[in-house]
């Protein structure tokens, strides 16, 4: 039996309430349990905040070291010639594709997400110069926002924000870009990444995906989709480090049609010809723009050897099998205080569960002093993120055990 059909019956299987022993039994029959060795992971902490900084993977620490002490140590400047430092956005790039449904070829490492989102978002209304107009929504992350409105600014077009519920009908013949989210930061809840790109499309608009919450835990389907831009971090799931460089997507038809509006010596076509003139290389490496960061490159290079011949369906069904028995746990426990805030159906929602209580910055502040760790968000959430290679069910279970003492304990 596959780690994917295995979670698959997990997800139906919610009659009994749940046990220590149940939780256990579900971890024998994990086929990712063998994930966790990939990590490193401190004693007696549960880490449920891998959708704000992902975990160390086992691999990482010696990865930098040689580095430093081989590559830069010895090589020197040869690195950039012959030791792989040059070619490394697009390598990196080919290996980060799988986990978001791409093609080789069509993802590239180097900026921080905010300024990848304004790239591309200044490059696609650029080619479209009749189409004047940014759509986005009032619950996008707001840096994506900010980003968004600087980038229209920039190239003399308008950011329009809308409620959800009022999307389709802003899709009018002004929009060149529809900018997205796929997994609400602050509930979990999924857009429909098909659906929407469809309207996009028919309304003869682009459409940008930021993957944040997305990448490393649940199937995107970029190709499938017919996606034609996304941007995504890689600090989260992809357990890239602190402040690891984002990635962008451009869809291969399109690579050729639009201009990096920050044009850079390394996005040039002969970039060590030193021409006066700007040549835009062919394909993703014409939206390189400055010398990529090569020690966070190489740790993120390293973290992505923990997705090596894991099944991201099977990532994305136990992620789901996860969540539900966090909320079936608090639905069970009835503390009146601690509601849940993300959507029950495991279908709806990304990899995190969010809960809504009056004082949620104490709730979290009490469960990290007892070993679990999650993140608060304004004003009254408090998140869990839920990163099926180095979490078990009974991680899920005894977690889910310490938030409600701490609700409840805050009742009396």
């Amino acid at each position: 039996m596959t780690g994917q059909t295995r979670s698959t019956s997990i997800i139906r299987f919610v009659s009994a309430r749940w046990t220590i022993g149940r939780a256990r039994a579900l971890d024998a029959d994990d086929g990712l349990a063998e994930m966790r060795k990939r990590f490193v992971l401190p004693d007696g902490v549960i880490y449920l905040d891998g959708n704000s900084l992902g975990a160390l993977g086992s691999t990482v620490s010696e990865r930098i070291h040689r580095t430093i002490d081989e590559e830069w140590g010895i090589a020197l400047a040869a690195g950039w010639q012959g030791g792989g430092w040059l070619e490394a956005p697009e390598r990196i790039g080919d290996r980060i594709a799988p986990l978001i449904g791409a093609l080789a070829g069509e993802v590239l490492v180097a900026d921080p997400t905010s300024i990848a989102l304004a790239k591309l978002l200044s490059a696609a209304l650029t080619a479209r110069p009749s189409r004047r107009v940014i759509v986005s929504t009032t619950d996008n992350f707001p840096s994506d926002l900010y980003a968004a409105a600087g980038a229209a600014q920039l190239v003399g077009a308008e950011l329009r924000v809308v409620d959800r519920a009022d999307l389709a009908a802003a899709l009018t013949e002004e929009v060149g870009v529809c900018c997205l989210t796929h997994v609400d930061f602050r509930s979990g809840e999924l857009h429909d990444i098909p659906r929407l790109t469809r309207a996009a499309h028919d309304a003869g608009a682009l459409v940008l995906w930021d993957l944040c919450h997305s990448a490393g835990v649940l199937p995107v389907g970029c190709e499938e989709n017919g996606i034609d831009l996304a941007v995504g971090c890689t600090y989260k799931y992809l357990n890239g480090g602190p402040g690891s460089p984002s990635f962008l997507y451009v869809r291969r038809t399109l690579q050729d049609q639009l201009e990096n509006p920050l044009p850079g010596w390394l996005g040039h076509d002969e970039p060590f010809g030193f021409e006066a003139e700007w040549r835009p290389a062919q394909g993703i490496r014409r939206f390189l723009t400055s010398t990529p960061p090569i020690l966070a490159l190489a740790a993120l290079d390293a973290a992505l050897d923990a997705f090596e011949g894991v099944s991201l369906m099977a990532v994305r069904h136990k992620s789901m099998a996860l969540g539900q028995l966090f909320i079936e746990m608090v639905q069970e426990g009835n503390v009146p205080s601690l509601q849940v805030a993300s959507p029950l159906s495991p279908e709806s929602r990304g990899s995190q569960v969010s809960l809504r209580h009056a004082d949620a910055p104490a709730v979290i502040e009490a469960a990290m002093t007892r070993g679990v760790i999650g993140d608060f968000r304004t004003p009254d959430l408090c998140r869990f993120g839920f990163a099926p290679l180095y979490l078990s069910y009974e991680d899920a279970f005894r977690a889910a055990e310490v938030v409600l003492e701490v609700a409840r304990s805050m009742e009396l």
